[in-house]
């Protein structure tokens, strides 16, 4: 019998394994769609063994890990909707700019090329990567008191520090490093083809406390798309920070995005 649902690809951003999805997935899934969340290549399938091996994601960039998932999203029978967090929202951008989905939502997304504040709270969270040039070859850690500061800062202290215990594993440095020169570079991987008059349509979510990606730069990610007629939409959760896909909050965003799909017929 062929499954008819309609395919969902979630994707994680740095410091995330993949299985933090596991709540949305669940919930997705009762919604009746046919959920995954793939991890980026080089991620081991635990968060024990991610931590363990840092060197397999190490030196992965935004091209590799968006041609890792377009082969993914190749072998489905249709389009799916996409979503994702932080680079992982950059990437969904990217993979529905070149109508591989039939929609995206991108959560607190990092920054695509073209977007140009860089808010003081961003600069300091991702200094753990940016402090040593070197990086750009290697996968970082974040400390417990650096996961707080990019990720946790809206919760409390006690579920910041379960939240890094139970999801956080290394990071490459490159992703960062490319996004940081995007508007330097011709051709940049962090470009997007925003003036996409044919792509599905795209939610842009905005936490309004985020450190890592700060409302500044979401609202002039949505500027980006001004030059196209697809649907771009924006949803803020003013008291939310970059951990609101897995904190204690995350269902009030997750139902959101599902009403959201459901606005658009998917």
């Amino acid at each position: 019998m062929t499954d008819t649902r309609t395919p969902v690809v979630f994707i994680h951003g740095l410091w995330l394994h993949p299985s933090s999805w596991a709540g949305w997935i669940d919930l997705f899934g009762k919604a009746g769609y046919r959920p995954t969340a793939p991890g980026w290549p080089g991620v081991l399938e635990t968060v024990e063994r991610a931590r363990a091996t840092p060197d397999s994601i190490a030196g992965k960039g935004i091209e590799e890990v968006t041609d890792h998932y377009a082969d993914i999203i190749g072998q489905m029978p249709q389009p799916p909707v996409i979503v994702g967090h932080s680079f992982g929202g950059m990437i969904a951008e990217k993979l529905l700019g070149e109508n591989l989905g039939a929609a995206a939502i991108a959560i607190d997304a990092a920054q695509i090329k073209g977007v140009l504040p860089l808010p003081l709270s961003s600069l300091h969270s991702t200094l753990p990567v940016f402090k040593n040039p070197a990086n750009v070859h290697r996968a970082v850690s974040l400390t417990a008191e650096e996961f707080r500061y990019s990720f946790g800062n809206a919760v409390s202290p006690e579920e910041s520090d379960e939240l890094y215990r139970r999801w956080a594993i290394p990071a490459p440095g490159r992703p960062l490093f490319q996004a940081a020169a995007a508007n330097f570079s011709l051709h940049s991987p962090a470009k997007v083809a925003t003036d996409n008059e044919n792509r599905g349509p795209l939610l842009l979510v905005m936490g309004g406390q985020d450190h890592t990606v700060p409302e500044a730069i979401t609202k002039s990610t949505l500027k980006q798309y001004r030059h196209s007629s697809a649907v771009t939409d924006l949803i803020e959760f003013p008291d939310r920070g970059h951990s609101l896909t897995i904190d204690s909050g995350w269902r009030s965003v997750a139902e959101s995005c599902l009403g959201w799909l459901e606005q658009q017929g998917l």
